[in-house]
């Protein structure tokens, strides 16, 4: 038995395997409702399936005519989909170890600019064979030129930076993975000056995690979709990766936290690695 929740802990299920199926999408409405630069999916039979509570807390987004994305209307993480006898859950949301690791990348062509993928796995440039549900694109948002444009899933909420970041960091501690329902949440760090709200800043929510110190997820109330954290206090703002439509101009720095890295997420990089926060110069 694996069980799951959300970033809160109002949403929570159990799934008595065995999973089936594990892989890494990179389309964009995976990004842009997770925020991270690709996530992590892995099916069950829907019989094994069982909801612990909160299921009257997720909210229900179509983001196509074919599918739709459920969240957790007070965190904004993302909770378990339903495809005809099976049930489908982003693997950062689950607690222990599936007893399965990912079988391939799918959606590759649409991955997020400036990354590369560096396992062997097989890449698909839209969905594995077998999978039978056409591709959608998504328009970008009108970003001015030179700047680095992004929107959640809706599209109602989208904002831009111009120039790079600080600092950027693929993190894997726990609160992030069940925060973006993915193996790693890869983050931006930018100063107040170069970012700009294009619309919708009245649609982020806000969810802190009562017991940390800073960490605090961002989300469109509509879709779900990731948002930028504004910190005015420290003249910062730290910006969700994978929905950018551009290359964010600055390599990332190095793997974070990866001491309470997910069991079935294996580093394939060369980038530097702390087991918490990285070390100070």
């Amino acid at each position: 038995m694996t069980t799951g929740t959300c970033l809160c802990g109002a949403v929570r299920y159990e799934v008595d395997g065995p999973f089936s199926f594990m892989g890494h999408c990179h389309c964009s409405m995976c990004r842009k409702a997770h925020g991270s630069i690709f996530v992590t999916w892995a099916a069950a039979p829907l019989a094994g399936f069982r909801w612990i509570q909160g299921e009257d807390a997720i909210e229900r987004y179509e983001s196509s005519p074919a599918g739709h994305r459920c969240f957790c209307r007070h965190c904004g993480a993302a909770t378990p989909v339903f495809a005809e006898s099976s049930v489908v859950v982003p693997a950062g949301t689950l607690d222990g170890d599936p007893g399965i690791r990912p079988q391939l990348h799918m959606f590759a062509a649409s991955k997020a600019p400036g990354f590369e993928i560096t396992d062997d796995l097989p890449q698909y440039p839209e969905w594995p064979p077998g999978f039978d549900v056409p591709g959608v694109p998504r328009p970008a948002p009108a970003a001015r030129e030179g700047a680095n444009g992004s929107s959640c899933l809706c599209g109602d909420m989208a904002w831009e930076v111009e120039g790079p970041p600080s600092m950027m960091f693929h993190c894997h501690c726990s609160r992030c993975r069940h925060a973006r329902g993915a193996a790693f949440a890869t983050n931006a760090f930018y100063a107040l000056g170069q970012f700009r709200w294009i619309r919708g800043e009245g649609l982020a929510a806000t969810y802190k995690v009562p017991e940390a110190q800073f960490f605090t997820q961002v989300f469109c109330r509509r879709c779900g979709g990731k948002g930028p954290r504004l910190l005015p206090e420290h003249d910062r703002v730290v910006l969700p990766v994978g929905p950018m439509e551009g290359p964010p101009g600055r390599a990332v720095d190095a793997h974070i936290y990866v001491g309470s890295k997910a069991p079935w997420d294996q580093i394939t990089d060369l980038l530097p690695q702390f087991e918490e926060r990285p070390t100070r110069r």
